[in-house]
Protein backbone atom coordinates (compact mmCIF):
# COMPACT_ATOMS: atom_id res chain seq x y z
CA UNK A 1 0.00 0.00 0.00
CA UNK A 2 1.00 3.98 -0.67
CA UNK A 3 3.07 4.94 2.76
CA UNK A 4 3.19 7.84 4.74
CA UNK A 5 5.98 9.52 6.18
CA UNK A 6 6.37 9.72 10.37
CA UNK A 7 6.61 13.77 9.50
CA UNK A 8 3.43 13.70 7.77
CA UNK A 9 1.51 12.22 10.24
CA UNK A 10 2.95 14.06 13.16
CA UNK A 11 1.62 16.97 11.18
CA UNK A 12 -1.94 16.09 10.56
CA UNK A 13 -2.78 14.67 13.81
CA UNK A 14 -3.26 18.08 15.93
CA UNK A 15 -5.88 18.26 13.23
CA UNK A 16 -7.43 14.82 13.70
CA UNK A 17 -7.29 15.21 17.32
CA UNK A 18 -9.84 18.34 17.02
CA UNK A 19 -12.09 16.89 14.42
CA UNK A 20 -12.68 13.61 15.27
CA UNK A 21 -16.59 12.80 16.38
CA UNK A 22 -16.93 12.81 19.45
CA UNK A 23 -21.27 11.83 19.68
CA UNK A 24 -19.53 9.13 17.26
CA UNK A 25 -16.73 7.64 19.55
CA UNK A 26 -19.43 7.46 22.78
CA UNK A 27 -21.96 5.29 20.75
CA UNK A 28 -18.77 3.01 20.23
CA UNK A 29 -17.65 2.98 23.90
CA UNK A 30 -21.04 3.01 25.01
CA UNK A 31 -21.34 -0.51 23.35
CA UNK A 32 -18.09 -2.37 24.64
CA UNK A 33 -18.24 -4.22 27.67
CA UNK A 34 -17.66 -2.57 31.25
CA UNK A 35 -14.46 -3.93 31.49
CA UNK A 36 -10.47 -3.01 30.21
CA UNK A 37 -10.70 -3.54 26.63
CA UNK A 38 -8.64 -4.98 23.93
CA UNK A 39 -8.83 -3.46 20.34
CA UNK A 40 -7.45 -4.04 17.36
CA UNK A 41 -6.40 -1.18 15.17
CA UNK A 42 -5.93 -1.37 11.22
CA UNK A 43 -3.40 0.61 9.64
CA UNK A 44 -2.55 2.32 12.59
CA UNK A 45 0.41 4.26 11.37
CA UNK A 46 2.38 6.05 14.10
CA UNK A 47 -0.38 5.46 16.72
CA UNK A 48 -2.93 8.57 15.96
CA UNK A 49 -6.02 5.67 17.17
CA UNK A 50 -4.57 5.20 20.06
CA UNK A 51 -3.87 8.88 20.76
CA UNK A 52 -7.14 10.22 20.29
CA UNK A 53 -8.82 7.01 22.88
CA UNK A 54 -5.98 7.86 25.01
CA UNK A 55 -7.45 10.86 26.61
CA UNK A 56 -9.73 11.84 29.56
CA UNK A 57 -12.73 9.38 30.29
CA UNK A 58 -12.34 6.45 28.15
CA UNK A 59 -11.66 2.73 29.19
CA UNK A 60 -8.68 1.15 29.86
CA UNK A 61 -7.55 -0.61 26.53
CA UNK A 62 -4.93 -3.21 25.37
CA UNK A 63 -4.09 -2.22 21.97
CA UNK A 64 -3.09 -4.43 18.85
CA UNK A 65 -1.71 -2.24 16.34
CA UNK A 66 -1.67 -3.33 12.65
CA UNK A 67 -0.01 -2.01 9.90
CA UNK A 68 2.69 -2.48 7.08
CA UNK A 69 5.27 -0.49 8.26
CA UNK A 70 7.35 -1.38 10.67
CA UNK A 71 8.97 2.37 11.49
CA UNK A 72 5.53 3.98 12.52
CA UNK A 73 4.99 0.65 14.38
CA UNK A 74 7.89 1.49 16.45
CA UNK A 75 7.26 5.01 16.70
CA UNK A 76 3.83 4.02 17.92
CA UNK A 77 4.45 1.77 20.53
CA UNK A 78 7.43 3.65 22.07
CA UNK A 79 5.46 6.89 21.84
CA UNK A 80 3.85 8.27 25.22
CA UNK A 81 0.16 8.78 25.46
CA UNK A 82 -2.04 11.03 27.67
CA UNK A 83 -3.61 7.33 29.39
CA UNK A 84 -0.92 4.69 29.22
CA UNK A 85 -2.38 1.86 27.35
CA UNK A 86 -2.80 -1.46 29.44
CA UNK A 87 -0.98 -3.31 26.95
CA UNK A 88 0.29 -2.36 23.46
CA UNK A 89 1.59 -5.08 20.80
CA UNK A 90 2.17 -4.59 17.06
CA UNK A 91 1.32 -6.65 14.25
CA UNK A 92 3.43 -6.21 10.83
CA UNK A 93 1.24 -6.94 8.03
CA UNK A 94 0.14 -6.47 4.28
CA UNK A 95 -3.73 -5.56 5.00
CA UNK A 96 -3.82 -5.94 1.54
CA UNK A 97 -3.37 -9.85 1.89
CA UNK A 98 -3.04 -10.42 5.62
CA UNK A 99 -6.86 -10.04 7.00
CA UNK A 100 -6.76 -13.85 7.55
CA UNK A 101 -3.80 -12.74 9.84
CA UNK A 102 -5.70 -10.40 12.55
CA UNK A 103 -6.71 -11.17 15.43
CA UNK A 104 -10.27 -10.76 15.08
CA UNK A 105 -11.33 -13.60 18.20
CA UNK A 106 -9.10 -12.03 20.36
CA UNK A 107 -10.56 -8.67 20.82
CA UNK A 108 -13.62 -6.57 21.53
CA UNK A 109 -13.46 -4.16 18.97
CA UNK A 110 -11.92 -2.93 15.59
CA UNK A 111 -11.09 0.50 14.66
CA UNK A 112 -8.84 2.49 11.98
CA UNK A 113 -8.36 5.95 11.11
CA UNK A 114 -7.69 7.62 7.84
CA UNK A 115 -7.74 4.45 5.88
CA UNK A 116 -10.64 3.39 4.33
CA UNK A 117 -10.72 6.01 1.55
CA UNK A 118 -7.33 4.19 0.57
CA UNK A 119 -9.17 1.02 0.07
CA UNK A 120 -10.72 -0.48 -3.26
CA UNK A 121 -14.47 -1.96 -3.62
CA UNK A 122 -13.23 -5.58 -3.37
CA UNK A 123 -10.95 -4.65 0.11
CA UNK A 124 -13.84 -3.31 1.38
CA UNK A 125 -16.18 -6.43 0.75
CA UNK A 126 -13.92 -8.65 2.17
CA UNK A 127 -12.47 -6.19 5.55
CA UNK A 128 -16.62 -6.07 6.34
CA UNK A 129 -16.68 -9.46 5.77
CA UNK A 130 -14.31 -10.39 8.38
CA UNK A 131 -15.55 -8.11 10.90
CA UNK A 132 -19.13 -8.77 10.57
CA UNK A 133 -18.46 -12.57 10.91
CA UNK A 134 -16.56 -11.88 13.86
CA UNK A 135 -19.26 -9.96 15.32
CA UNK A 136 -17.30 -6.82 16.45
CA UNK A 137 -18.21 -3.33 16.57
CA UNK A 138 -16.21 -1.38 14.07
CA UNK A 139 -14.87 2.55 14.35
CA UNK A 140 -14.31 4.04 11.37
CA UNK A 141 -12.61 8.01 11.84
CA UNK A 142 -11.53 10.58 9.51
CA UNK A 143 -12.28 9.24 6.06
CA UNK A 144 -11.63 11.93 3.46
CA UNK A 145 -15.49 12.33 1.79
CA UNK A 146 -14.30 14.43 -1.33
CA UNK A 147 -15.20 18.06 0.36
CA UNK A 148 -12.58 21.24 0.44
CA UNK A 149 -12.94 24.70 0.85
CA UNK A 150 -10.36 27.65 0.91
CA UNK A 151 -10.77 31.29 2.74
CA UNK A 152 -10.27 33.28 0.39
CA UNK A 153 -11.29 31.20 -2.17
CA UNK A 154 -9.69 30.96 -5.43
CA UNK A 155 -10.71 30.18 -9.45
CA UNK A 156 -8.73 27.11 -9.27
CA UNK A 157 -9.39 25.67 -6.23
CA UNK A 158 -12.50 23.73 -7.66
CA UNK A 159 -10.20 22.07 -10.60
CA UNK A 160 -7.49 21.16 -7.56
CA UNK A 161 -10.17 19.28 -5.53
CA UNK A 162 -12.06 17.65 -8.43
CA UNK A 163 -8.30 16.62 -9.66
CA UNK A 164 -7.54 15.02 -6.00
CA UNK A 165 -10.42 13.39 -5.80
CA UNK A 166 -9.68 11.73 -9.05
CA UNK A 167 -6.40 10.47 -7.72
CA UNK A 168 -8.13 9.36 -4.65
CA UNK A 169 -9.47 7.17 -6.62
CA UNK A 170 -6.16 5.55 -8.47
CA UNK A 171 -4.24 2.33 -6.90
CA UNK A 172 -3.06 2.86 -3.40
CA UNK A 173 -1.79 -0.88 -2.84
CA UNK A 174 -5.74 -2.64 -2.45
CA UNK A 175 -6.44 -1.87 -5.79
CA UNK A 176 -8.55 0.91 -7.79
CA UNK A 177 -9.41 3.17 -4.44
CA UNK A 178 -12.85 4.29 -3.23
CA UNK A 179 -12.06 7.66 -2.29
CA UNK A 180 -14.37 10.45 -1.29
CA UNK A 181 -16.94 6.86 -1.77
CA UNK A 182 -15.39 4.73 1.26
CA UNK A 183 -17.06 6.00 3.90
CA UNK A 184 -20.40 5.94 2.56
CA UNK A 185 -19.94 2.32 0.46
CA UNK A 186 -18.43 1.16 4.22
CA UNK A 187 -22.01 2.14 5.74
CA UNK A 188 -23.99 0.48 2.82
CA UNK A 189 -21.88 -2.58 3.34
CA UNK A 190 -22.32 -2.56 7.38
CA UNK A 191 -26.17 -2.12 7.10
CA UNK A 192 -26.25 -4.82 4.54
CA UNK A 193 -24.82 -7.21 7.23
CA UNK A 194 -27.26 -5.55 9.76
CA UNK A 195 -25.54 -3.72 11.66
CA UNK A 196 -26.43 -0.65 13.31
CA UNK A 197 -24.46 2.39 12.17
CA UNK A 198 -23.89 5.95 13.65
CA UNK A 199 -22.20 8.73 11.52
CA UNK A 200 -20.98 12.23 11.89
CA UNK A 201 -18.91 14.68 10.21
CA UNK A 202 -15.39 14.65 11.56
CA UNK A 203 -14.09 18.00 9.11
CA UNK A 204 -10.45 19.79 9.61
CA UNK A 205 -10.67 23.37 10.18
CA UNK A 206 -7.34 24.16 9.14
CA UNK A 207 -6.88 27.95 10.88
CA UNK A 208 -3.87 29.81 9.36
CA UNK A 209 -1.63 29.60 12.30
CA UNK A 210 -1.15 26.41 10.81
CA UNK A 211 1.77 27.41 8.43
CA UNK A 212 3.63 23.79 8.04
CA UNK A 213 0.70 21.96 7.79
CA UNK A 214 -0.81 23.99 5.10
CA UNK A 215 2.13 24.32 3.27
CA UNK A 216 3.03 20.71 3.06
CA UNK A 217 -0.34 19.89 2.01
CA UNK A 218 -1.07 22.62 -0.79
CA UNK A 219 2.02 21.18 -2.50
CA UNK A 220 0.67 17.80 -2.56
CA UNK A 221 -2.75 19.36 -4.14
CA UNK A 222 -0.11 21.61 -6.72
CA UNK A 223 1.70 17.60 -7.33
CA UNK A 224 -1.55 15.90 -7.84
CA UNK A 225 -3.00 18.77 -10.18
CA UNK A 226 -0.42 18.59 -12.25
CA UNK A 227 -0.26 14.57 -12.51
CA UNK A 228 -3.86 14.78 -12.98
CA UNK A 229 -3.33 17.68 -16.49
CA UNK A 230 -4.09 21.01 -15.07
CA UNK A 231 -2.10 23.31 -16.75
CA UNK A 232 1.46 23.58 -14.39
CA UNK A 233 1.76 27.35 -15.35
CA UNK A 234 -1.91 28.66 -13.44
CA UNK A 235 -1.39 25.49 -10.49
CA UNK A 236 1.93 27.11 -10.08
CA UNK A 237 0.60 30.78 -9.76
CA UNK A 238 -2.00 29.16 -7.42
CA UNK A 239 0.48 27.71 -5.57
CA UNK A 240 2.75 31.27 -5.41
CA UNK A 241 -0.28 32.76 -4.46
CA UNK A 242 -1.01 29.87 -1.26
CA UNK A 243 2.19 30.28 -0.36
CA UNK A 244 2.12 34.06 0.26
CA UNK A 245 -1.26 34.00 2.35
CA UNK A 246 0.33 31.26 4.39
CA UNK A 247 2.83 33.08 5.29
CA UNK A 248 0.78 35.99 5.74
CA UNK A 249 -1.40 34.01 7.88
CA UNK A 250 -4.27 35.04 5.42
CA UNK A 251 -5.51 31.44 4.30
CA UNK A 252 -7.59 28.72 5.83
CA UNK A 253 -9.43 25.37 4.98
CA UNK A 254 -11.72 22.76 5.64
CA UNK A 255 -11.26 19.58 4.30
CA UNK A 256 -14.16 17.06 4.74
CA UNK A 257 -14.37 13.94 6.52
CA UNK A 258 -16.27 11.51 7.71
CA UNK A 259 -16.84 9.30 11.16
CA UNK A 260 -18.87 6.41 11.55
CA UNK A 261 -19.81 3.43 14.35
CA UNK A 262 -21.05 -0.23 12.86
CA UNK A 263 -22.35 -1.80 15.94
CA UNK A 264 -23.61 -5.50 15.50
CA UNK A 265 -27.49 -5.53 16.17
CA UNK A 266 -27.03 -7.13 19.93
CA UNK A 267 -24.60 -4.36 21.32
CA UNK A 268 -26.11 -1.86 19.51
CA UNK A 269 -30.06 -2.61 20.65
CA UNK A 270 -28.81 -3.15 24.43
CA UNK A 271 -26.22 -0.45 24.81
CA UNK A 272 -26.76 2.26 22.31
CA UNK A 273 -29.54 4.18 21.20
CA UNK A 274 -28.49 5.25 17.54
Amino acid sequence: MSGFSAEWLALREPLDLAARNKQVEAAFFAALPDRDLKVLDLASGAGSTVAALSRGGVPVISWTLADYDAELLTIAATRRYNKTPANLVTLEVDLAEGLDLLPLSEVDAVTTSAFLDLASEGFLQRLVDAVTSAGKPFLASLTYDGRATFEPANPLDESLREALNKDQQTDKGFGPALGPQAARRAIDLFTAKGYLVKEGASDWQIEPGAANFLKEFLSGWARVGCKQGLNPAEVDRWLKLRSQQISEKRLSMMVGHLDFVALPKLQGNSKNDL
